[in-house]
């Protein structure tokens, strides 16, 4: 994934309005999806702004709870969603105010709604469901099946899998043939090649020399993100997989089967490339909250005292 340069969030006509500068400086630390789903949610509010007619730069504290109650209400967004867009637009006023633009940053104390995430609700993909999708893919293509284990084996996040190049790979460092990219955060990661994922991408490759690595065979172009979701949901329901299932949950899979094949925590942390260990520990303890529950510590306590 290479790093993109962060354009206005809204097309300007004539001079770039100075909350258009200030975004785009704010912008251009980020790229990806994650560049692109700033700048979405960068441009909601701006819209809401011009509907009320108030410059970006203007808006109060005030204006900011008006703003989020709106995205919960009239845009019925998730208190996730709200939460990201309370971040962003702390981002965005940090920049603005230490370039001079504002005095202090409206957004500072900005309530934001609580919610609950049930650690249960992100269990993934199973080790057979995950074996099951990976053949799916390798009957259908050499682009579907190198995507299928860009994410499932290497942890690849959906955009950095349908970024990779032909160039990225083939180098060989201390024996291990690598993969080398530059994933979320502009950081640069360097992944041995499993042989089953080799041969996924050497497939995929075919006769050529360089470009992205995964064409979509009814018109030669590289995938899009819906192209792979649409893809990803083709596969599980070939395989009789009932739950919804999007691309993400081949890398939750990825740490989860890492987890349960016995690799340590820290190198799990380290595959999955997750710079807080808490994140990777989330997965540890999704995957056994049932099996650990106390509830059975309990049952037996007291039955066997019965």
């Amino acid at each position: 994934m290479r790093h993109a340069t962060a354009m206005p969030v809204l097309d300007p006509r004539g001079p770039i309005p100075r909350h258009e500068l200030a975004a785009m400086n704010y912008l251009a630390g980020f790229s990806g999806a994650t560049l692109d789903n700033y700048r979405y949610l960068l441009k909601i509010f701006f819209e809401w702004c011009a509907q009320h007619e108030l410059d970006p730069l203007d808006a109060t504290r005030a204006h900011l709870e008006l703003y989020m109650r709106y995205c919960e209400h009239e845009r019925k967004n998730h208190m996730s969603t709200i939460h990201a867009k309370v971040g962003v637009l702390m981002g965005y006023y940090d920049f603005a105010n230490e370039d001079g633009l504002i005095e202090k940053n409206p957004a500072r104390r900005v309530r934001r709604p609580a919610y609950y995430r049930d650690e249960a609700s992100i269990i993934g993909l199973d080790r057979t469901e995950i074996t099951a999708m990976i053949k799916a893919a390798e009957a259908e293509s050499g682009s579907v099946h190198a995507l299928i284990v860009l994410m499932a084996i290497l942890g690849l996040r959906l955009s950095e899998a349908t970024g990779v190049r032909i160039e990225d790979f083939g180098e060989v460092e201390r024996s291990h043939t690598v993969l080398r990219m530059t994933g979320k955060g502009n950081k640069a990661a360097t992944i041995p090649l499993p042989a089953p994922v080799l041969r996924a991408l050497m497939r995929a490759k075919g006769d050529r020399t360089h470009g992205v690595l995964c064409l979509r065979e009814s018109n030669g172009l590289p995938y899009t993100g819906a192209a792979v979701r649409k893809a990803v949901r083709r596969l599980a329901k070939q395989c009789g997989i009932t739950k919804p299932v999007r691309p993400h949950l081949l890398r939750h899979g990825m740490v989860t089967s890492a987890l349960d094949a016995g690799v340590p925590l820290r190198d799990v942390q380290v595959a999955a490339r997750h710079s807080d260990p808490r994140t990777t520990m989330r997965y540890d303890r999704a995957r056994l909250n049932l099996d650990r529950h106390a509830s059975y510590m309990v049952a037996g306590y007291l039955m066997g005292g019965a």
